[in-house]
Parts: structure tokens; sequence; C-alpha cells
């Protein structure tokens, strides 16, 4: 077995001298960041007291599931002779909380891909399943992730 390994940086400073002497006293700003990459400026959500300009945990989450299935599905369809030539995906997911912490329930992908042969409609909508079998994010949650995909 290959083991890989990831690491990276978060990065929260006090915004003023209080730091965190109560819950309403504390920027949630920060900065998340790996070697020689720029950093994403993050924030809670802003119904846990976020800056809402700012990327937050739960958005990372979808994202990070919406673009490892879009990676595998590409990947796919290269070595099946579909050639995609546009690829986008409106994920969302929902969290719901419970007694002061939460999980999600479920990640929705709604991938909607132009492809140049549409002889290879009903092959490039059946590699969705293949993507989503591979996606090593959807095999690390442990919530429903939904694939409703179409062919533009």
């Amino acid at each position: 077995m290959k083991t890989h390994r990831y690491a990276t940086r978060v990065q929260w400073t006090a915004a003023n001298e209080d730091g965190t002497t109560s819950y309403g006293a504390y920027s949630r700003n920060h900065a998340i960041g790996a070697a020689g990459k720029p950093a994403i400026l993050a924030s809670s959500d802003p119904a846990f007291r976020g800056d809402g300009s700012r990327y937050n945990p739960e958005e990372l989450l979808v994202a990070s599931l919406s673009s490892c299935h879009m990676l595998w599905y590409l990947h796919l369809c290269s070595v099946n002779g579909i050639t995609v030539v546009d690829y986008r995906d409106d994920a969302s997911g929902a969290m719901e909380e419970n007694g002061g912490g939460g999980q999600f329930v479920e990640v929705e992908l709604r991938p909607v891909v132009k492809i140049l042969q549409a002889s290879q409609r009903v092959a490039a909508l059946a590699l969705h399943n293949a993507a989503h079998r591979s996606c090593f994010i959807a095999r690390s949650v442990n919530f429903p992730v939904k694939v409703a995909a179409r062919i533009a």
C-alpha cells in the first residue's frame, strides 16, 4: 500500500490584544496555506460569527468533493476516448446543527458536462458513477454524496 501525506498550515492571530477573552471578542478570520502556494483567506460561516467574504470550512469541504469528482471524471473520460470541453458543477451541501455541534448530512454534486461526441452521451454519463466510486474524498466521508449529472 502506498501512503500519500498532505501538509497544510492554518494561521490565526488575534486582531487585538484581547484574543479569546470571550466568545464574541475574537475574529474568526484566518489563512490556510501550503508550501509554495498562495493563501486561502478563510473564516467561519457568518452564522457562527464569521466573515462572509471569506471561504469557510464547510464550503471548502463541498468544493473538495466537487473537485475530486471532476478530476476523476476527466481522467476516466480521457482514458475512455470521450472528449470533455467544458465542466461545471454547482455543488451544495447540507449541515445540521445538533446541540452545539453539527455534521454534514449530505452533499449533492450537479455536474454539467459538454462533450464533443454526442454519440458518447450515455457512456459519458455512466462515467460519473465510476468517478464517484473512485473519488478519494467521497470515499472518506461518512455522509451521502449524491451525483445528479447531465450532459449539456
